[in-house]
C-alpha cells in the first residue's frame, strides 16, 4: 500500500480515551492519536526516536524535567530513552508521531498498514 487515509487505518485504543492507527515503512512510522480531554499518557521512555505534532487541541507535555503546553502546529523531538508523559487538557486533542525505527509492539497491535516501495516496473 502507497496511498492511505488516516481514517481508514485500523484503529487501536491504546488506553483509555487515546486511540492510535499507524502506518509505516522499513525504517520508518506514522502514529495519528486521538486524544479525549482529561487524557493521560504516563511517564515512559523508548528506544525509538520519537517526533510528536499536535495538529489540534492542547496538551501539557514533559521531557525529562521540561514542561510545556503544546498546541496545535506545536512540537517536540523526543530522544531515545529520555523519559516523557503528557496530560491532555480540556478540549478533544490530536496529534501525529513519527518513529525512527518504527515501534514493533505498534505494528504487531494494530497491525499497521505497511506501505511497500512501488517496483519500477509499477511506474511503466
Amino acid at each position: 500500500m502507497s496511498f492511505f487515509r488516516i481514517g481508514e487505518l485500523p484503529k487501536v485504543e491504546m488506553l483509555p480515551g487515546i486511540d492510535r492507527r499507524a502506518v509505516s515503512l522499513d525504517g520508518v512510522m506514522l502514529t495519528f492519536f486521538t486524544f479525549e480531554p482529561g487524557s493521560i499518557v504516563p511517564e515512559h521512555a523508548h528506544p525509538n526516536e520519537q517526533i510528536t505534532v499536535v495538529t489540534r487541541g492542547a496538551m501539557e507535555f514533559t521531557l525529562g524535567d521540561e514542561t510545556r503546553v503544546l498546541r496545535a502546529g506545536d512540537g517536540v523531538c523526543i530522544p531515545p530513552d529520555v523519559l516523557h508523559k503528557a496530560v491532555v487538557l480540556d478540549e478533544p486533542t490530536e496529534a501525529y508521531d513519527a518513529w525512527n525505527p518504527p515501534r514493533d509492539d505498534y505494528k504487531t497491535s494494530s497491525n499497521a498498514a505497511r506501505s511497500s516501495r512501488p517496483r519500477l516496473e509499477d511506474n511503466r
